[in-house]
């Protein structure tokens, strides 16, 4: 069997994570939405979960929502785990550096895996899917956020424009991302049961293009596409962006949208009392 294409610089991610991590809490809206949401998930499933590993914890929004609601009661140990170890500082509980592609858990180990705004970046999607799978026990649950294909979608089409404007074709400048129809079918593939999607699409307004970029620095959020564009990113070319994105996008008070789809999944390891 082949190996996947290596989509995404992982080396890369992990410094840009690295460097964001102490500036993160200022731009960390969308983790803490994700982290909202996914507990708000768990409460309406009356289960224990012994052991349980949350992947991409960043700052840990997860753990803080999960202290805040009654679910807490059914959460046993939970480890919080990361690409970045600077993400991981300064904060006390269960912790763990690793890669979401070479996960280090032994086979049905696990009750629930939580995946916080991570999976987008992994170079195999169905194989990072189906390691979660393997660690949990039978029966065991995972329920993961990420990034869909509409994200960011009027700041790919502004710099699409400005490049062919410019340079007189485009390239890749913005991460690709699953797309949602697709999304249930990814657990399938990886071998989950009962496998279920759904989707929450943000709009977030911003007083000009700069401050987005600013945001997704600082989220560690930026492109680390490994087959880069070959021309940086020059002023000229921003300016232009810029100034398409609020040609075509903006609102008459002079502020910018921009789009952001996170796409959550939960599915069971396969066990024989679950319906068919």
């Amino acid at each position: 069997m082949s190996a996947p294409p290596r989509l995404f610089d992982r080396r890369l991610h992990k410094k840009r994570l690295d460097r964001a991590a102490k500036g993160f809490g200022g731009a960390d809206f969308l983790h803490r939405r994700a982290a909202a949401d996914l507990v708000e998930r768990l409460e309406a499933i009356m289960r224990d979960f012994p052991r349980t590993v949350e992947l991409s914890s960043r700052r840990g929004a997860f753990g803080e929502a999960l202290r805040e609601s009654p679910a807490r009661e059914r959460v046993g140990l939970l480890v919080e785990a990361d690409l970045s170890t600077a993400m991981l500082r300064g904060r006390s509980g269960a912790r763990v550096a690793l890669d979401e592609e070479q996960l280090p858990f032994a086979g049905g180990s696990l009750d629930l895996v939580v995946s916080t705004l991570g999976l987008q970046w992994t170079n195999d999607v169905v194989g990072a899917l189906v390691q979660i799978r393997l660690a949990l026990k039978p029966d065991g649950l995972f329920i993961g956020a990420f990034l869909g294909g509409a994200t960011l979608t009027e700041l790919r089409q502004a710099l699409v424009a400005a490049e062919a404007e410019i340079l007189g074709g485009a390239g890749s400048r913005v991460s690709p991302f699953a797309d949602a129809s697709d999304a249930a079918s990814l657990l399938q593939r990886a071998g989950f049961a009962l496998p279920v999607a759904d989707v929450d699409r943000v709009s977030v307004s911003y007083e000009h293009p700069l401050r987005l970029l600013a945001d997704l620095r600082q989220m560690g959020e930026t492109s680390v596409l490994a087959e880069r564009h070959p021309k940086p990113l020059s002023r000229r070319l921003l300016a232009r962006a810029s100034e398409v994105y609020a040609e075509q996008f903006g609102d008459p008070e002079g502020r910018v949208p921009a789009t952001f789809e996170i796409i959550t999944l939960t599915g069971w390891a396969p066990h024989e009392s679950q319906p068919r």
